[in-house]
């Protein structure tokens, strides 16, 4: 398994498996319908790319993993190690949680002029809560979703979550009285953005309803 990912990872690292230099395999497979491992065999290193080409590939995958791969990693220091893994979970987990504060969640808590709060984790795992804001002792929980694009809203995928987690908001509810909304999050540009702005008017007015009782 070791040897297939080193294989696998040096391979694309490298673009040698690539159109440029393995040719059109998908296409070519399709016009050859072979109905044996064989036949495509011979007719791929007939019609498609010699087998000492794919063969001299072989080899120089060989001298990458061997003598450039094998020379990389030998430069790496235990030291360059550890910092990678402090860099990996402190400072990219932060950058990624200051991104996330200062687009969805930053635009909300402007919007609403009340304080939005991570849920905890037991909230997360039992309501499918991400964020929550407290009024008089209650709660509404809040879930941010990320789409693909404005063009390309995964419908489908959102309406069966939906549905998947429909119990788990009714008992948050049923406990905390307040309602939980979904937020949608959309990639315009370099800017993340509320897809669905109307969410806003009703967690207003939910915040409105829990602040009279």
């Amino acid at each position: 398994m070791a040897k297939e990912w080193i294989l696998n990872s040096a391979l694309n690292r490298f673009q040698l498996n690539f159109k440029r230099n393995v040719g059109p395999t998908s296409e070519s497979i399709r016009k050859c319908a072979p109905k044996t491992l064989e036949e495509w065999r011979e007719y791929y290193f007939k019609n498609v790319k010699s087998k000492e080409h794919i063969i001299s590939l072989g080899k120089k995958l060989y001298i990458k993993i061997t003598e450039v791969i094998q020379a990389e990693v030998a430069q790496i220091t235990e030291q360059d190690c550890i910092d990678m893994m402090i860099h990996l979970v402190i400072d990219r987990t932060y950058d990624g949680y200051m991104t996330e504060i200062q687009t969805i969640y930053g635009q909300l808590q402007k919007e609403l002029n009340e304080e939005i709060k991570p849920a905890p984790d037991e909230w997360d795992r039992l309501y499918n809560v991400d964020f929550f804001i407290e009024i008089n002792k209650k709660y509404i929980g809040l879930q941010i979703k990320p789409i693909s694009s404005k063009g390309e809203i995964q419908l489908p995928e959102i309406f069966k979550e939906k549905m998947i987690q429909e119990d788990t908001h009714k008992k948050f509810s049923e406990g905390f009285c307040g309602k939980v909304f979904y937020i949608y999050s959309v990639k315009n540009k370099d800017k993340k953005e509320i897809y669905n702005k109307d969410v806003i008017e009703d967690i207003k007015n939910e915040i409105e309803r829990l602040k009279k009782e």
